[in-house]
């Protein structure tokens, strides 16, 4: 088991800078939030090293020394790595997930850019469907066609990130959109990067993205389905409100240039009401499809030895889940409300 107090660490450096990682392992039974603290706590630390400490590959190096450590039983005497080491074993989770965060988070470093919209979707799969694959194994799910729709849920919602940042990034010199999509646009990607700014074109080619997203939405909603029924309004909820981004997007007609988009606290409360509702139901039959760019994470899970099952603790109901996760982002909202009252 991990340690209570290596658990308790973690959720204090996600509570102090993580506030989406922090409130989605509110959301889990117990038995899935604490490993989930770890795997975020782990995917925090590494994405600090690369955007806070600058991005430097002895940055990405060093992570890879740790991750080293780790699978050799041997972590670093830090909570987040003790309870990376402890988490990774009890689920079984192949090296090959968190290596593909790494690889994607290493591709940042180098400012790589992707000329097609495959290219994106391999980085995409790296960054965000990678921890989508861990965070089914921590459900105790391994089907393949189960985690290839956990994948492409971080697929989907890492491309609602980049549709909502194209501004942010350029004006970054990073730039995610796929290269040959703006060409034929006729932009020119490095004139862009100088002067970025909003046309009918780069919001047709943010659409063009959202697009591709809502087809990953539209297929993960079997796979979270096919979740035990605690962790099911989490997961929905996460879908649903990241999803929303892309219709705040469209509401302001798809400008993320000189706008962020943000998903208010009333209209989350909506949605996790609807995500409560979609998870008492039933679920389609999950399919078997699976996307190319996902494919080697789904066999490296395949090809991996299940974990053993441990006696768990009673679980919440689904009818009980829901009332806790309402009352949960009640008492959230009132929070952040008090929060902006004393800022103003």
């Amino acid at each position: 088991m991990i340690a209570a107090s290596d658990i308790v660490a973690c959720r204090k450096l996600l509570r102090g800078g993580s506030r989406t990682f922090y409130a989605a392992s509110l959301v889990l039974p117990r038995s899935v939030s604490d490993p989930a603290i770890a795997l975020y706590a782990f995917c925090r630390l590494a994405d600090d090293a690369v955007d806070v400490d600058g991005g430097r590959f002895d940055a990405v190096n060093r992570l890879s020394e740790r991750l080293d450590r780790a699978y050799a039983g041997q972590p670093f005497p830090l909570p987040a790595d003790r309870a990376f080491e402890e988490m990774v074993a009890r689920f079984a989770i192949p090296r090959a997930l968190p290596e593909a965060l790494l690889q994607g988070l290493a591709w940042d470093v180098e400012g790589r850019r992707y000329e097609t919209l495959e290219d994106l979707l391999d980085y995409a799969a790296r960054v965000a469907g990678a921890v989508g694959a861990m965070m089914s194994l921590l459900m105790r799910r391994r089907e393949p066609a189960v985690v290839a729709r956990a994948c492409e849920l971080g697929i989907a919602m890492q491309l609602t990130n980049i549709a909502r940042d194209v501004g942010e990034d350029a004006r970054a010199g990073r730039l995610y959109l796929p290269q040959q999509w703006l060409r034929e646009a006729g932009i020119d990607p490095e004139a862009f990067l100088v002067d970025p700014h909003f046309d009918v074109r780069v919001g047709e080619i943010i659409g063009r993205l959202l697009t591709v997203a809502e087809g990953f939405y539209r297929r993960s909603i079997a796979g979270i389905g096919a979740l035990p029924v605690s962790c099911r309004p989490g997961i929905h909820a996460a879908r649903l409100i990241y999803a929303e981004i892309g219709r705040e997007l469209e509401r302001g007609g798809l400008d993320s240039i000189s706008r962020r988009a943000v998903v208010s606290g009333s209209r989350k409360l909506r949605l996790i009401a609807d995500a409560l509702l979609q998870s008492l139901g039933g679920h389609d039959l999950v399919s078997d499809h699976i996307e190319p760019a996902v494919r080697y994470l789904v066999d490296a899970v395949a090809a991996s030895q299940p974990a053993v099952i441990l006696p768990q603790s009673r679980r919440k109901g689904a009818v009980e889940q829901a009332v806790w996760m309402l009352d949960l982002f009640e008492r959230l909202e009132r929070r952040d409300q008090l929060l902006r009252a004393g800022d103003a």
